[in-house]
């Protein structure tokens, strides 16, 4: 039996959860609403403030979409009622990020500014000139867009420049050594 996949969703007070027959759920709360289709193969059910996730059969499709889908459903109440929120640092003489509107502007060494536009659900906060915060209640999105902004300069090993999540550790290699 999947460990997490039986262990039900409680709901909060103030958020609603619907399920329709063809496993799409839409979950509100007080930070907007999130919707999104999942497998056929298991079975979700709201009774009173808990949702509830079953399956059918032991084979090896069904086992492993159990406990996904149990976990998206709780990421989904977590984000409409919490958010979810990504920090990213950047290391680097001269470089910086600014905001403009819904815009990100980042000076990464390149010959020009790096404009990114924010997108739809998801808000960027610059603290200070080197941290940037992602926030927003999809937690993939959130995930996602914080990885595309790190890809502009990922961390390097030699001097540590670049673009890391707060909490990730870039691992130090020592340069060239002389004669």
């Amino acid at each position: 039996m999947s460990r997490i996949g039986i262990k039900p969703v409680t709901i909060p007070a103030n958020v609603e959860v619907k399920v329709d027959g063809n496993n799409y759920v839409v979950v509100k709360g007080p930070k907007g609403q999130l919707e999104k289709q999942l497998p056929k193969l298991v079975n979700i059910e709201v009774e009173g403030n808990t949702v509830k996730v079953s399956r059918d059969s032991d084979e090896k499709e069904y086992r492993s979409l159990h406990g996904l889908t149990r976990t998206l459903i709780n990421n989904m109440v977590v984000g409409v009622t919490e958010g979810y929120q990504k920090t990213l640092e950047i290391v680097g003489v001269g470089y910086r990020a600014q905001k403009q509107g819904n815009k990100l502007l980042l000076f990464l060494g390149l010959s020009h500014p790096v404009e990114m536009e924010d997108p739809k659900g998801i808000e960027t906060v610059v603290d200070g000139t080197n941290k940037i915060i992602v926030k927003g209640i999809d937690k993939q999105q959130v995930g996602n867009y914080a990885a595309v902004i790190r890809d502009w300069r990922k961390p390097e090993p030699y001097k540590g420049k670049g673009i890391k999540y707060i909490d990730e550790v870039v691992r130090r290699k020592a340069g060239k050594t002389g004669k």
